[in-house]
């Protein structure tokens, strides 16, 4: 299976070489496609004619979504489009990957893949758009897989911010009332292997790793298997306002698939993964 990686640089992306390295998939970053340029997605994708096109590229700071909105929907959203007109054209499947930011996280219980999106914030819309461009096009083979709180080895992440906060501050406060449910980037690389290779039925997937925490509690689930001391408190939302609002309850939960191992278990594999 000839496969396409675009966003093989970043955290998921790397994970995705690895967990599909016996395909010896393409690796395309942003110095080799602007997938925001039709054009240029037209060409490229059409000449290389990829069974499989995997989607890990995102504009993902979410707090300057918030002032450059178009930018994002570009690349989150209209880029989407293109990418889902051309893997139509050359009869390749799609693999994108959402948030459980289209959410507006009123529902506590969790959100399950056929619960209405509605968005509070504009890398949320972004996304929303993208998931969109996808379902209303031309192309029957996609997988969109909605993911949430992302961290791993290969990139700037929750995990590495607290690790590092450890080492500079005394005292630490964290959110605690907001609830989502962590996801390891090698596990989820894995279930898209996973999901492809079995030939799942297109449509949307929720893939996070079992269970559900605030941040605080996820902080301090950090701090206890790195063995960091630290005088770590609970805040508010209130307490710490940021441009972008977030959802108050995004526990990701699946329908279609038998639940992924914990995200504890996740996390000490992650220290074990870091040699420490």
């Amino acid at each position: 299976m000839k496969i396409l990686i675009i966003g093989a640089k970043g955290m998921l992306g790397h994970e995705l070489t690895k967990a599909f390295a016996k395909y010896n998939p393409i690796l395309w970053d942003m110095s080799d496609i602007d997938i925001a340029d039709k054009e240029q997605v037209d060409k490229k994708i059409t000449e290389l004619a990829p069974e499989l096109i995997i989607n890990a590229a995102a504009y993902t700071a979410v707090d300057k979504c918030e002032e450059n909105e178009e930018i994002a929907t570009k690349v989150n959203g209209e880029a989407l489009g293109y990418l889902a007109d051309v893997a139509h054209r050359i009869n390749a499947t799609l693999v994108h990957y959402s948030t459980d930011y289209v959410f507006d996280g009123t529902k506590k219980e969790g959100y399950v893949e056929s619960d209405i999106p509605s968005p509070v914030s504009a890398y949320g819309r972004s996304k929303l758009d993208g998931e969109l461009r996808i379902t209303r096009s031309e192309l029957q083979n996609f997988y969109i897989i909605r993911t949430a709180w992302m961290f791993g080895p290969a990139g700037k992440n929750f995990v590495e911010t607290m690790l590092l906060l450890a080492d500079q501050e005394k005292e630490i406060k964290v959110i605690g009332d907001q609830f989502g449910s962590p996801t390891y980037a090698p596990d989820l690389a894995k279930a898209t292997l996973e999901i492809v290779e079995s030939k799942k039925p297109s449509g949307i997937y929720h893939r996070t790793n079992h269970g559900q925490c605030s941040w605080y509690q996820f902080a301090k689930e950090i701090f206890k298997v790195f063995d960091k001391k630290v005088d770590i408190g609970s805040c508010s939302t209130e307490e710490y306002p940021t441009p972008a609002k977030r959802p108050e309850y995004s526990i990701m939960k699946s329908t279609k698939l038998e639940p992924m191992r914990s995200w504890k278990d996740a996390l000490i594999d992650y220290k074990e993964s870091k040699n420490i």
